[in-house]
């Protein structure tokens, strides 16, 4: 039995060691899937049982389905249409957030309603896997159906940390959404009690208008 001891990746900054699984892992032989309706329908079924898994954290699972299928259903979705990255960043989860961008989550596959990984952290606080999505790839300025960007989320959630990391990785803070038509600058100057979160978007010149 071995102990996974995970590591995240960070691009040009190194590595960054997360907490590791305490599970063992288990040992399975690699399985060879042909391209048919048949396997289609096991990669699906295997999919569903991952992201089951993840949620559950019942990592020993997590482990021997990905270990027979990694790339097959790392971003596998459940039946709401979230992906085990969602549901990990979802409950501001490190050692599953870590662990599956270590295994090759999309940073940027969206789930129900189309939030982001990012755009969730940032709704949440989650620093943590804000810094990681973000130094896996995420798209600063991706949106979910109302248009709302992660910074958006994090500004009418008065979470200071998140905004300021957010717009050092080149946030645009005068991206309108489409559900009211406000920019993370004209939520913050709406909100009398995000007076410092204003303070640090009106440090950031305005964007060019295109």
């Amino acid at each position: 039995m071995l102990c996974y001891s995970g590591t995240i990746k960070r691009g040009r900054t190194g590595l960054k060691i997360v907490k590791p699984f305490n599970f063992a892992i288990l040992t399975a032989a690699a399985i060879a899937v042909a391209a048919t309706p048949a396997a289609a329908q096991l990669g699906q079924e295997k999919g569903l049982e991952f992201v089951q898994a993840v949620k559950d954290r019942d990592g020993n699972k997590a482990e021997q389905l990905l270990g027979d299928n990694p790339k097959l259903i790392v971003n596998a979705r459940d039946v709401d249409g979230n992906t085990a990255l969602i549901l990990a960043v979802g409950r501001s989860d490190e050692t599953y957030t870590g662990y599956l961008l270590n295994k090759g989550a999309d940073p940027n596959l969206g789930g129900k309603g189309g939030d982001t990984p990012l755009i969730i952290a940032s709704r949440l606080g989650f620093t943590q896997g804000v810094e990681w999505l973000l130094a896996m790839g995420a798209k600063v300025d991706g949106t979910n159906k109302m248009g709302e960007t992660p910074l958006i989320t994090a500004v009418v959630q008065r979470q200071r940390p998140v905004v300021r990391m957010l717009l050092e990785h080149g946030a645009d803070p005068d991206k309108t959404d489409t559900a009211a038509g406000y920019s993370a600058r004209q939520y913050a100057q709406r909100d009398s009690r995000s007076r410092d979160i204003l303070s640090l978007i009106e440090a950031r010149r305005p964007s060019p208008k295109k």
